[in-house]
């Protein structure tokens, strides 16, 4: 019976530790191609690590980002992402802030979270959410993207999400991201 019981918990551990996938086998799983059941999604390859500081200019704004690798805990289920902030301003002689949480100390309280790689492993998915004045869209998706041959440099694409809204959107009202267009940033 004692040999019984040790038998029984080694198998406990052994399936205990298989319980973690790679974020790369995680964003690969489809239907057709099933993961196995997992209760930590974690960054073993640094994955992640690339997704640092980031700044360039697109249409008169300068953009800003910085990334903070994060662990997501919901009920038991782990999984390695990363949190960003974002700085928006317009140059000139009084430089206008368009968007900033850099000074947001909360990683959960930016806005900009991580929905994991893509499954093509070339980018990684993040949720937005701007201000939005009633009546205003201002929340979707961001796709990164760093071609490995150009590792300096990273494309951000925004798709907006398609809610419904109530009210009309003041016309001085301008999305923090343009919509579907490549903003090209450099590492810094």
């Amino acid at each position: 019976m004692k040999n019984i019981i040790t038998i029984f918990l080694a198998l406990l551990a052994i399936s205990c530790k298989s319980q973690t996938v790679s974020l790369e086998t995680a964003a690969q799983c489809s239907e057709a191609n099933p993961c196995p059941v997992f209760t930590y999604v974690k960054d073993i390859n640094n994955t992640l690590n690339k997704y640092v500081g980031w700044k360039g200019v697109y249409n008169g704004r300068f953009y800003e980002m910085k990334f903070n690798k994060a662990l997501y805990d919901d009920m038991g289920m782990k999984i390695d992402d990363i949190r960003g902030r974002i700085r928006i301003t317009i140059p000139g002689n009084i430089s206008l802030t368009i968007f900033d949480n850099f000074s947001e100390p909360d990683d959960k309280k930016t806005r900009f979270s991580g929905l994991g790689l893509t499954k093509d492993l070339q980018g990684y998915r993040m949720i937005f959410g701007g201000s939005s004045p009633q009546g205003c869209i201002n929340h979707g998706t961001v796709s990164l993207r760093i071609n490995p041959s150009t590792p300096n440099e990273m494309r951000v694409k925004y798709w907006f999400n398609n809610d419904i809204v109530v009210g009309e959107c003041p016309s001085t009202f301008s999305q923090t991201f343009p919509e579907q267009q490549e903003i090209l940033l450099t590492r810094q």
